[in-house]
């Protein structure tokens, strides 16, 4: 498996192909969750051959928004089914990378560690400091595609979802609980 080069191969088309539109699911956002699934699964204890494939699903999780926005997973899929190969990924290797890839799908159910992971990887930034950065980042993009019709609508789904959301790995819940449950007192007041 060529990780390295299919991380450039993705950075480059979400970078240059992405509606601008797009301004929380882009490059940065994936470039986000990698680094974040890195860090999830090295606390976890997962390396070697499982990381890889973890990674390489973190930089394909959201390849599907270059063709539509719904459905992305899916669509990140096929793309994952149709690039992979050439960067020398076994076809038991890209079925486990589209299992994480769906796992991604809200609302989550993630069933194995690997898909734990990716799942808090994906929503790491609720319990960072940088949480309404990119939380305004979301607000534009779903304003820019007509998903919510105004600040309100959009706070309302944001109340919701913060209210219902759980992270699932160890490493998260430790790391990330606090700054969440601070962030959403913060989204209350």
């Amino acid at each position: 498996m060529q990780l390295d080069l299919a991380k450039r191969y993705i950075a480059h088309r979400l970078k240059e192909e992405l509606s601008p539109d797009f301004t929380y699911h882009n490059d940065f956002h994936t470039e986000d969750v990698y680094e974040a699934a890195r860090w999830i699964a090295l606390n976890e204890g997962v390396g070697g051959n499982q990381l890889q494939l973890l990674l390489t699903a973190a930089l394909f999780h959201d390849a599907g928004f270059l063709i539509n926005a719904k459905g992305h997973e899916l669509l990140s899929c096929t793309i994952a089914e149709n690039i992979l190969p050439a960067f020398g990924y076994a076809e038991t290797d890209i079925e486990l990378i589209n299992t994480l890839i769906m796992a991604t799908e809200v609302p989550q159910r993630p069933q194995l560690l690997l898909e734990e992971i990716i799942c808090d990887a994906d929503l790491d930034y609720l319990g960072r400091d940088d949480f309404f950065v990119r939380s305004e980042l979301l607000y534009e993009e779903m304003r820019n595609l007509g998903t919510v019709g105004s600040r309100g609508e959009y706070d309302k789904l944001q109340f919701s979802f913060l209210s219902s959301h759980r992270y699932f790995t160890e490493t998260s819940r430790r790391f990330r609980n606090a700054k969440k449950e601070d962030n959403f007192r913060k989204l209350t007041a």
